[in-house]
């Protein structure tokens, strides 16, 4: 155990060292692939905030690999495209996890089932996440479902999609419980506070948090949330905490922007409302890692990120009046 705690200590410090600009000894950066390697990886497919796709930052999504088996965090639009661009590729994923249902989650989820049949993968793959994931599955297995039909006529396959995809709704509970379990990684989930109780109460549909954990490494994301005590609870003591984080004044800037430009036509303040509310500030994003006592906290889900030119560094100035410790601006297919 010993072991572990101080790989992961080396790696937690050569983010550090490389997420604030700094260049590392060539044998230094040597050292810190070869512990990867060996070690349980965190790789950000897609970093930005919002339902916003542009060519510098993808929507949201990321993995974990544990002894080379990979998990997908989220599936937002140009998660397809970033698993192909690491190298991981698509087919191997057997495991999904959506912290909630909003499109710059789910919108490759259609794409990224059906490439993996067409593909070839003959394994189950199961999505996990919350209320409304199994209706979403069945959503996206029937829009490929010309597709299939056309293979399996013309390619004589024996295996039709709705064979090989699961669906499991997990809990959103107020603490901390396992959803998953499979000799690797244990995952644990919690509500977090991305929708307001009004809107809970109008709706079905929840959004969480979860905690990988393998035994050598455990990595926490927020997903969508204002500040939660319930992810202070689930992150408490992990090496690593992917946290969106939003600069409110530039996205505010940016906001206008897009307004200006037609964008959010129905009721624009309305839905600044909802950014503003139901999402983590720089601020927030420091206090959760601080009240956490988590190594290192990884700034996710950027808002504004590329709608705007802020630079990394006022992210990092932005968590500062509440965490002193190690920060890293996740960046696409950062590997950490």
């Amino acid at each position: 155990m010993r072991r572990a705690r101080t790989r992961r200590r080396f790696l937690r410090d050569a983010a550090a060292l490389a997420g604030a600009g700094v260049s590392l000894p060539m044998g230094f950066a040597a050292m810190r692939a070869a512990a990867a390697e060996q070690s349980d990886r965190l790789l950000l497919l897609g970093t930005q905030g919002g339902p916003n796709f542009l060519p510098e930052r993808s929507e949201t999504a990321s993995a974990v690999i544990v002894d080379g088996v990979p998990y997908l965090i989220d599936c937002g639009y140009g998660t397809l495209a970033a698993l192909i661009r690491s190298g991981l590729g698509y087919r191997g994923v057997a495991n999904v996890f959506l912290t909630h249902l909003h499109d710059d989650h789910t919108a490759d989820l259609a794409a990224f089932l059906s490439h993996q049949w067409t593909g070839g993968r003959i394994e189950t793959t199961t999505v996990h996440g919350p209320a409304g994931t199994a209706a979403l599955v069945d959503a996206a297995l029937e829009f490929g479902a010309a597709n299939a039909a056309i293979r399996l006529v013309d390619e004589a396959r024996t295996l039709s999609p709705r064979e090989l995809v699961e669906a499991v709704d997990v809990a959103a509970a107020e603490s901390p419980v396992e959803v998953f379990e499979d000799g690797r990684v244990s995952v644990t989930a919690v509500e977090n506070s991305h929708y307001p109780a009004e809107s809970r109460r109008r709706m079905t549909h929840r959004s969480v948090a979860y905690r990988f954990d393998t035994g050598r490494r455990t990595i926490v994301f927020s997903g969508d949330t204002a500040y939660s005590s319930a992810l202070v609870t689930l992150a408490r003591g992990a090496d690593v905490l992917v946290c969106e984080a939003m600069d409110v004044a530039a996205m505010r800037r940016a906001f206008e922007a897009m307004v200006a430009e037609g964008a959010y036509a129905d009721n624009p303040e309305g839905i600044w409302r909802h950014i503003v509310d139901t999402h983590t500030s720089t601020a927030d994003a420091g206090r959760m890692a601080r009240e956490a006592g988590v190594g290192l906290l990884v700034l996710n889900h950027l808002i504004p990120g590329a709608l705007g030119d802020l630079p990394e560094q006022a992210y990092v100035d932005g968590v500062r009046g509440t965490w002193r410790g190690d920060v890293v601006v996740g960046r696409d297919l950062m590997e950490l």
